[in-house]
């Protein structure tokens, strides 16, 4: 257990920085994830507290103590690895007794044997343990990984994302079971993902890394509700975040936003008071607004308030559809249920929900506000009342 703090740390790799001045603070317990896409500098954030790899910058601590110079043996830390790194002469059974059997952490074998047990059991694996690596699958492979790092109680668990190898039947399952575990074992844990989904499901915090440095930290709600930029909106969903561009006019009390690539569909935002007033202290004319698929409604019969479109692309993906409308230069996606007879370039009438619209700016591509929808619906009651 442990508290894990980074403070201005940098890593570069000759000319390249992977890391530019990374500073985070993970809570003693916290199942804390980061999470971005390939190349961002996560498995060095990752490297850099196991000890793997040193920084250039900046300083490593455990429990506010500097450990830049205790090499990676006696930090006391369980990584478990994306290519699995298993023993391949050792069967599973010994595979996972193996940090129990080092001269650092030594047990008796017969609490080794516990141990292992009662690991394998959790990890549904205990018909393999006599097994070697070569007869098991990658998804076996992956768990057995897993299973030596659970073994032992370090002060922190380290995962490069361990699930990427499994099936998706198992992917899901094993997320509740690593949230089981860790709330289980009370054990500081630090994951690594690109899978919107897992950072979702799994982390207390979740870090937005992108190209070294750290975009935005928060709960799965804040960074999901609330992303700080377009860059972050966009990869916290699937299907992705609808980016709409527009002119934004006030009229009296009320706010007009007219959609560039239709200049005669204009929609009168519905009343939200905050919001206002961000828009009033932002003075943006031209913004964007991030809509998600959600939040986009659709009709293949004209209505009033809906916008005529024509179907791009319809794709089923799993227990949906996704439907992609064009005007314009402008792509829509929306999501439908599977079943749907949809043909492509027939017409679709969309509309937007402008009541779950988040409002970038144009320009900067930043956060400005959102609608504060139980705020909306209270006036709203206030108002039937």
């Amino acid at each position: 257990m442990a508290r894990i703090q980074l403070e201005n740390v940098t890593k570069r790799f000759g000319k390249v920085t992977a890391l530019d001045g990374i500073s985070l603070d993970i809570k003693d317990k916290e199942f804390f994830v980061l999470f971005g896409p390939a190349g961002a500098g996560k498995t060095t954030i990752l490297n850099c507290i196991a000890g793997i790899q040193l920084p250039e910058e900046g300083v490593v601590k455990f429990d506010g103590e500097v450990v830049n110079l205790v090499d990676a043996a006696h930090r006391d830390t369980a990584m478990v690895f994306e290519n699995y790194a298993l023993y391949p002469q050792m069967t599973v059974y010994d595979n996972m007794a193996s940090p129990l059997r080092s001269k650092l952490y030594k047990k008796d074998e017969e609490y080794i044997k516990n141990k292992v047990q009662e690991v394998a059991e959790m990890m549904k694996m205990e018909n393999l343990l006599e097994r070697l690596p070569s007869q098991l699958s990658n998804g076996q492979k992956q768990r057995v990984a897993m299973g030596r790092a659970l073994v032992r109680s370090p002060r922190v668990y380290l995962m490069d994302e361990p699930l990427a190898h499994l099936d998706a039947k198992l992917r899901n399952s094993m997320r509740t079971e690593l949230k089981a575990i860790q709330a289980n074992f009370g054990t500081t844990s630090i994951y690594v993902t690109h899978d919107f989904m897992e950072a979702m499901s799994l982390g207390d915090r979740i870090a937005i890394v992108n190209k070294g440095k750290i975009v935005q930290i928060g709960t799965s709600d804040e960074i999901y509700y609330m992303p700080c930029n377009e860059f972050v909106a966009q990869l916290m969903g699937d299907p992705e975040i609808n980016i709409v561009g527009g002119k934004l006019k006030k009229e009296g009390s009320g706010y007009f936003f007219t959609l560039n690539d239709v200049a005669e569909r204009t929609y009168q935002l519905p009343e939200d008071q905050d919001l206002f007033r961000a828009l009033d202290e932002a003075g943006l004319e031209d913004i964007e607004l991030g809509i998600r698929p959600q939040n986009v409604k659709y009709s293949f019969e004209p209505k009033d308030d809906y916008t005529k479109c024509t179907v791009y692309s319809y794709e089923s993906i799993g227990n949906k559809s996704v439907i992609v409308a064009e005007i314009g230069n402008l792509q829509l996606r929306m999501i439908a249920p599977n079943g749907l007879t949809v043909k492509i370039d027939q017409d679709i009438y969309v509309k937007l929900e402008l009541d779950h619209a988040i409002f970038f700016n144009l320009e900067t591509k930043e956060y400005v506000s959102r609608y504060n929808e139980a705020a909306v619906k209270a006036l709203a009651a206030e108002q039937e009342g």
